[in-house]
């Protein structure tokens, strides 16, 4: 493709700076790990019809072979993820991975199998009792409960007032959460109640340590991901160069405030992978 090494965005941070020169000088040593919704692909008012980026597996497997790792770090089922994403069987990603439910679920291109624990039982429960705290609660027919299995979201994106609902609702789901040992997981006009103890840092350290890792891109857009921003910075600390990229949103700016690199959404990270893999090595 032949950009040239000033067409890069420059980090705003020196640490940042120091993250994309030890990605760009040791790539085979790199972990390049992304959320999906929102980062590789467009925020949509039904979930369920979130599709990658139609260059989103183009850059990835370019930029794939040149590093350690591609993970996808999501809080989809991992099934769900390589579905929308368009993951399976894609030349160049065979080494692919993708961290479903915050980490707790593991696909691995190079088998094609998902591994994942038993769910928790606070799921089920939950599963019983949601209809009803949201039928008690006023919510109106363009609030929705999407089912992951392990976890269980409602969203009100598509509510008459949904920052007015995303609002109302978050206590009475907080309390059906911890009445039944899960968490509440908030994000762009969704809440999420599922168990505790994994997140997107959780996953994300575990995986580095994993490969040994001497170098860490993470690139997400939501609530979610601070955990991830959070154990790069960690990392950074202890020594590993890493990168925080935020897909950027009008909605969230906890992330863009803590990012050494804002890109235009997803449009923007399929650039910077499209244009790290240019020049990687």
């Amino acid at each position: 493709m032949g950009s040239h090494k000033e067409s890069l965005p420059v980090p705003v941070t020196p640490r940042g700076r120091e993250g994309l020169e030890a990605v760009l000088a040791r790539p085979e040593r790199a972990l390049v790990a992304l959320d999906f919704d929102g980062t590789l692909a467009a925020i949509v008012a039904d979930p369920e019809q979130a599709r990658a980026h139609p260059d989103a597996v183009p850059a990835l497997a370019a930029l794939a072979p040149k590093v350690a790792a591609v993970a996808v770090i999501t809080g989809r089922p991992a099934e769900v993820a390589v579905r929308y994403g368009g993951f399976a069987g894609a030349a160049g990603l065979e080494h692919l991975v993708v961290l479903g439910h915050y980490g707790a679920e593991r696909w691995d291109a190079v088998s094609g199998e998902v591994t994942a624990p038993d769910p928790h039982p606070g799921v089920a429960a939950v599963r019983a009792q949601l209809p009803g705290v949201l039928e008690r609660e006023g919510a109106g027919s363009g609030v929705r409960i999407e089912d992951k299995g392990h976890a269980l979201a409602v969203h009100t994106r598509r509510a008459a007032d949904p920052q007015g609902a995303f609002e109302a609702l978050r206590a009475p789901l907080h309390d059906l959460a911890t009445g039944n040992g899960l968490v509440v997981e908030p994000g762009r006009m969704v809440l999420e109640l599922r168990p505790p103890g994994m997140d997107k840092g959780v996953a994300l350290s575990e995986y580095v340590r994993e490969l040994g890792a001497e170098s860490v891109l993470y690139a997400g857009d939501d609530l979610g991901d601070l955990p991830a921003y959070a154990a790069v910075e960690d990392l950074r600390s202890a020594g590993t160069p890493g990168l925080l990229v935020c897909s950027g949103s009008e909605e969230v700016t906890e992330l863009s405030k803590r990012a050494d690199l804002v890109v235009d959404g997803p449009d923007g990270v399929v650039r910077l992978l499209q244009q790290i893999a240019d020049q990687a090595g």
